[in-house]
């Protein structure tokens, strides 16, 4: 239910107007594929994106219509650069954006979290910050603008209580939701009909990825100590 929830809220923010504005006109209905091609998509996509991750600290799961691929903040990321890839990072972006390369009929949301230390604001944009790290990995692969879309949500949808540093360190992550395009193309109409919505929510403003590709920023230093990371989070 959880996971339901993040990505209806995730796809909502990437539509102008999903607050409920009435200056924006209601999107046209798009009919979501057969549920037998999604689940063959899935049965042959999943066991080949486990093996592009494997040998990493990525996780994968299959939810009902797509599959997501989830790297925690902490191995991914220099703490003391927050937005920094490591070098081990780089293997398993690229394998899966080699894996998407090729198929032409998948779309990918890249959508980057953080913890609720610090200041809102500053939280959503370091989290789009390490989005765009990924995406920009994504596009030197060959993906174009309109398979791929990157969003930074902040601490708006965390996996835990932010009130433990095991918790924090669950909420700073990045996900890779993959599907077909068609999927994805009903997904987004099907959750931007007109809905409340908090405030701090609707007020963020989605961000496509920029035709030019972003500076890949890779950091030399190894993956350290957990407490470092929540410390980089909340010095930001």
């Amino acid at each position: 239910m959880l996971a339901n929830k993040t990505l209806a809220v995730a796809l909502c923010l990437l539509i102008a107007g999903c607050a409920g504005s009435d200056k924006v006109k209601k999107p046209e209905p798009v009919a979501m594929p057969d549920p037998k091609i999604t689940q063959a998509w899935l049965d042959d996509y999943e066991p080949r994106v486990r093996d592009a991750i494997k040998d990493s600290h990525f996780e994968l799961e299959r939810r009902e219509n797509l599959l997501v691929v989830t790297a925690p903040v902490h191995g991914s990321f220099n703490p003391d650069r927050p937005h920094m890839l490591l070098p081990v990072t780089l293997g398993p972006i690229s394998r899966v954006a080699k894996l998407l390369e090729n198929d032409k009929k998948i779309a990918v949301l890249v959508i980057g979290h953080a913890d609720s230390s610090g200041a809102a604001t500053l939280n959503r944009e370091l989290s789009h910050e390490r989005a765009r790290a990924f995406t920009a990995i994504f596009r030197l692969s060959g993906l174009k603008q309109d398979r791929l879309m990157v969003k930074g949500m902040g601490s708006d949808m965390p996996r835990a209580a932010n009130d433990s540093v095991q918790g924090r360190e669950l909420n700073r992550r990045v996900e890779m939701l993959l599907t077909s395009q068609d999927t994805m193309k009903a997904l987004i109409a099907k959750y931007s009909q007109p809905a409340p919505a908090a405030p701090a929510v609707a007020a963020a403003s989605a961000k496509p990825v920029d035709s030019k590709p972003a500076k890949i920023k890779v950091a030399k230093a190894a993956p350290v100590a957990g407490k470092q990371v929540v410390a980089a989070d909340q010095a930001k």
